[in-house]
């Protein structure tokens, strides 16, 4: 009976240092995109910036889930924000006098070091809820929705709070205030972080890290596809287009648009953390068996290949900006929010189901090594298919990307089957 309380006042206090996390590094993603936009970078240069920040999130991913069980899940906790607080304080160095080649070189490396501190804290929350969840009456399935759905609403928040913070402070001084605040958690963390998380594990091989499981691996598969789909208009197609539709270019113009467009990203995301936060009622997850929710994964990515499908359509009716396709652009996404955000609440409880509770980590991990995979391709996508073809290229991949998830979550199987197979 006490070690609940335990438990729970750890995973409390890893959520925390979560939403805090992910509070800077939605407000970066937003820092960087719009400041070196208006520095005349192109959208596959833009892109270029966080390549390095995905391809890191990968390599941590598979590393994470061993270092977890090896030495414990705090130590991945504590390792991801004093990471991130590192990466803050380098890129208040920038140098405007750098050339572009210089800056995009500089950017790239610390955005993946960025990247490497999302992916350890991002492992350590989720792990935790596996392990400290109640089980019975779709406990799990809540535990995931609050957690994944107030971390994106906070991550919205980021992003406002970035657009805001370039227009009012400048570059410098926001990364500096926001390594800050980091800093001054990192060290609350650590003095005062509860009992309750599980601690490491010696002998255990890295090799391990590799699932046996076909639901693990088709599921890590079909998660490729979706954020694939997401981040192929999200990180450089849509936030550019609204900028030339926004600004005028003037000052006041600039920071005009940088308001609106961290609004409307801040709103996106946190629409979607809300949905996610409700998943669990909107599928009925307590009274449905897994086997259902198995069969849901399918049938909710097929309902959102539409959206992106007629967007597309909209688009290829419109050769230029216009008022009637820039509303039609909100309103579209903001359901594919909606939408987007049952599949992953899906995925994300579904990927703790499938894992068993000694490799939860390495599963974890995994799994979200797959998912830092599908945002590096859309965002190699996202800045490529701009330049080439538009936001028609743009959303008619995002469509494609959808398709393919649908059909490789079709692959998924009753877990009880599987371990008869």
């Amino acid at each position: 009976m006490r070690e609940r309380p335990e438990g729970t006042s750890a995973y409390i206090a890893v959520t925390a240092a979560y939403w805090a996390f992910m509070l800077t590094d939605g407000a970066l993603r937003m820092l960087v995109l719009l400041h070196f936009h208006t520095l005349g970078f192109s959208p596959v240069q833009l892109a270029y910036l966080f390549i390095l920040y995905e391809l890191a999130g990968m390599i941590t991913n598979l590393a994470a889930g061993w270092i977890a069980v090896r030495f414990g899940l705090t130590s991945t906790l504590y390792a991801g924000l004093g990471l991130q607080v590192l990466a803050l304080l380098a890129l208040s160095q920038l140098d405007p006098g750098w050339s572009i080649a210089a800056s995009v070189a500089f950017v790239m490396s610390v955005q993946g070091l960025s990247g490497v501190a999302k992916d350890l804290a991002k492992m350590s929350a989720k792990s935790a809820v596996k392990l400290l969840a109640p089980s019975g009456d779709g406990g799990l399935f809540r535990w995931v929705a609050v957690l994944t759905g107030s971390k994106n609403a906070v991550k919205g928040i980021g992003f406002l709070l970035g657009a805001v913070l370039l227009g009012a402070l400048g570059f410098d001084w926001a990364v500096l205030a926001m390594a800050l605040v980091l800093g001054v958690i990192l060290v609350a963390v650590v003095l005062f972080m509860p009992a309750g998380l599980p601690r490491g594990r010696k002998g255990t091989k890295f090799s391990e890290v590799f699932s046996k499981s076909a639901n693990v691996n088709w599921l890590s598969a079909a998660r490729v596809f979706l954020f694939g789909a997401r981040d192929v208009w999200f990180v450089v197609g849509i936030p550019i287009y609204f900028y030339a539709v926004l600004s005028d270019g003037t000052d006041q113009g600039n920071r005009t648009a940088f308001f609106m467009i961290g609004t409307f990203m801040a709103v996106w995301i946190m629409l979607y953390g809300v949905v996610q936060a409700s998943a669990p009622r909107i599928l009925r997850a307590a009274v449905r068996p897994e086997a259902e929710l198995i069969r849901a994964a399918r049938n909710w990515a097929f309902a959102l290949f539409a959206v992106p499908a007629a967007l597309t359509l909209a688009v290829s009716l419109s050769s230029t900006p216009q008022t009637w396709l820039t509303v039609t652009l909100v309103l579209g996404l903001l359901v594919f929010g909606a939408l987007f955000a049952v599949n992953s609440s899906l995925h994300s409880y579904l990927i703790l189901a499938f894992s068993q509770t000694e490799r939860v980590t390495m599963d974890v991990g995994f799994y979200y090594m797959a998912n830092a995979g599908g945002r590096l391709i859309g965002t190699l996508l996202s800045g490529l298919t701009y330049q080439i073809g538009g936001l028609t290229l743009v959303m008619g991949t995002a469509a494609i990307m959808v398709l393919l998830a649908a059909m490789t979550s079709g692959r998924l199987s009753d877990p009880a089957k599987e371990a008869t197979a």
